[in-house]
């Protein structure tokens, strides 16, 4: 294997990384989140996925050895520290894709926080809104609005630099609408639409998933014929 398909982990499988900042950890019956959305991927697309995601620190250089890790949760994340900016920026200036996810829409204050933090990240940089005319919105599905466990916000906010699409905010709890426990029970009611709104935000999920894939980082695009042509054969 070269030393750049290495650049996309376990054979460039997506793996929807949890990143831990401070000295919090991921609430419990959301930590199946991330091994849901890996089952979703492969099972509505083929495209490769971890079943098994994984944890990395922003001040560990782990985090640079994939495009993608998820930032989430329901309070105000503590102050990052130098390390912990000097590896984002990094992270992000070789082209990862950081999910920003709020646990508790009706508060906001993780997502707040976040943005906060970020402008240490990418102090020339600020989030736009974004909506179906963005690839994200069309990169596997074609979807008229982001949805979560919560329906908030119909746009997300994203910082777009370069034309990329790189930081996502979701301010409907995505992580909550796809977590899921050993005996196929939702943990968390989708608010107010039901299993239609837990769809469209699976939907959303997969989306970002296959932009992920599809994206350039490190240069790198070992994938990207692979799932433009299975996108190809599909009908979603």
């Amino acid at each position: 294997m070269s030393p750049r398909a290495r650049a996309f982990g376990e054979a460039g499988a997506f793996n929807p990384r949890l990143l831990v900042t401070g000295t919090r950890d991921l609430e419990r019956r959301r930590k199946t989140a991330p091994g849901r959305w890996s089952l979703e991927v492969v099972g509505r697309t083929s495209a490769p996925a971890r079943l098994t995601p994984t944890v990395v620190r922003a001040d560990a250089p782990e985090l640079l050895a994939e495009p993608f890790a998820v930032w989430a949760g329901g309070k105000a994340p503590e102050p990052l520290s130098s390390r912990e900016i000097k590896g984002l920026r990094r992270f992000l200036a070789l082209g990862g894709i950081l999910f920003v996810d709020e646990f508790e829409p009706s508060d906001g204050s993780f997502l707040s926080g976040a943005k906060e933090q970020l402008v240490r990240v990418l102090p020339d940089a600020s989030p736009i809104a974004i909506g179906d005319d963005n690839v994200v919105f069309r990169s596997f599905y074609m979807l008229r609005a982001a949805a979560g466990r919560v329906q908030k916000e119909t746009k997300l906010q994203a910082i777009v630099r370069g034309g990329v699409t790189q930081v996502i905010f979701s301010p409907n709890d995505l992580m909550g609408a796809l977590a899921r426990d050993a005996g196929g029970v939702h943990p968390f009611e989708a608010t107010p639409g039901g299993d239609a709104q837990r769809e469209q935000a699976i939907r959303l999920a997969v989306n970002i998933a296959m932009y992920v894939l599809c994206s350039n980082y490190k240069d790198d695009q070992v994938h990207a014929p692979f799932l433009m042509r299975r996108r190809g054969s599909e009908s979603p």
